[in-house]
């Protein structure tokens, strides 16, 4: 059976749902799950909470109990069909006498992939697969670059004034946005996984990389991009590990850099060596996903950002414009076109108190 505009309609409520699992679900996807009758009664909600936790369609199933029976299931991703930190899903479905079942998106996790929905249909439940599958996939959009690119979806950020610059000289702290665009960087920081900046942004700024002003449920991996280990045992970083672990990316092979390396260690760092063949940021991500690092935000600084953006490791971009110019002198930006900028996908331009924020998807 084709899905129908109510079949839409619910799933954008199952999506809703899978809201309640923002920032605690990673390195698992957010899921929500949604249970109705042949009357058209919601008679069970779900949601996959926290990583760990029982997923969504465990928690649809125990809320309608019996009425489940007969009734469909909207769910934003595949059930699952494999063990892992918690039972198989789709044997629970087909056994609560589901009769159908609205799935946004199959599951590409290669334990799954399809799985799932195979199950469910040799034990007659009526399938349809792809209602929503576009926001669902946006949704999950750290679990889906893992599985299907092997590395975290990553936001290139910056904050820039009128004429692309990032600072007012080298090695110069300058602050550029206001509080608004401040609490908007904080709301993220809140939700993904992992921010990440260059060694220079260490050496010229030592910012602390904390997620402040929202809550965050989960520890914030900082990662530092330090090819040659230039960052000091005192960095600013280094005292703020209760937050979450700070990772120092390198592939330093200089006779010094396991002496340096030791150095970072003791004060609580953990290093990560990446040495091999091949792109050294390409190496590193795929590094970073075997870290259950689903997203990062690279925020600094252009150098390193300039090098993502060269690699074809950039998925989405945010630049912060603040109503400022700081002429001659002052430090550029990366050399990105205006053209790359128009062709980003899902462009929009936001106002975030006095400054603007621009946001494209680079994969759309």
């Amino acid at each position: 059976m084709a899905a129908t505009g109510a079949d839409r309609a619910y799933m954008a409520k199952a999506l809703a749902l899978a809201e309640r699992g923002r920032g605690r679900t990673s390195p698992n996807p957010m899921v929500g799950a949604l249970i109705v009758d042949d009357e058209g009664v919601v008679v069970g909600r779900g949601a996959h909470e926290i990583a760990g936790g029982a997923h969504a369609e465990v928690h649809a199933l125990r809320d309608a109990g019996e009425r489940a029976r007969g009734a469909t299931l909207y769910c934003t991703l595949e059930p699952c069909s494999h063990v892992g930190r918690t039972g198989p899903c789709a044997p629970l479905v087909a056994s609560a006498g589901i009769r159908r079942a609205v799935i946004a998106v199959e599951d590409p996790n290669p334990r799954v992939s399809g799985q799932g929905v195979e199950y469910l249909r040799a034990h007659g439940v009526e399938v349809a697969v792809g209602v929503e599958r576009e926001a669902a996939e946006r949704f999950n959009n750290g679990f889906f670059s893992v599985m299907r690119r092997g590395r975290p979806f990553v936001t290139l950020k910056a904050a820039l004034s009128l004429d692309a610059k990032v600072a007012g000289g080298p090695g110069l702290r300058t602050a550029l946005t206001g509080e608004e665009a401040g609490i908007v960087v904080h709301r993220e920081r809140a939700e993904i996984d992992a921010v990440a900046i260059g060694s220079g942004t260490v050496l010229a700024d030592d910012p602390l990389l904390t997620a402040r002003i929202a809550y965050r449920h989960r520890p914030l991996v900082r990662v530092v991009f330090d090819r040659r280990l230039r960052t000091p045992p005192g960095a600013s970083l280094l005292t703020t590990l209760e937050h979450g672990p700070v990772m120092f990316v390198t592939d330093a092979t200089d006779e010094t850099s396991t002496e340096r390396a030791g150095l970072l260690e003791r004060r609580g760092a953990t290093i990560e060596w990446v040495a091999g063949d091949g792109s050294f940021l390409d190496r590193a991500v795929r590094r970073l996903a075997e870290r259950d690092v689903r997203s990062m935000i690279v925020e600094g600084g252009p150098t390193l950002q300039e090098a993502f953006w060269r690699a074809g490791i950039v998925d989405r971009v945010q630049l912060f414009v603040a109503p400022m110019v700081l002429g001659t002198g002052a430090v550029d930006w990366i050399p990105l076109p205006q053209a790359a900028i128009a062709a980003l996908a899902e462009l929009r331009t936001l106002p975030v108190g006095a400054d603007v924020l621009i946001e494209g998807m680079v994969h759309g």
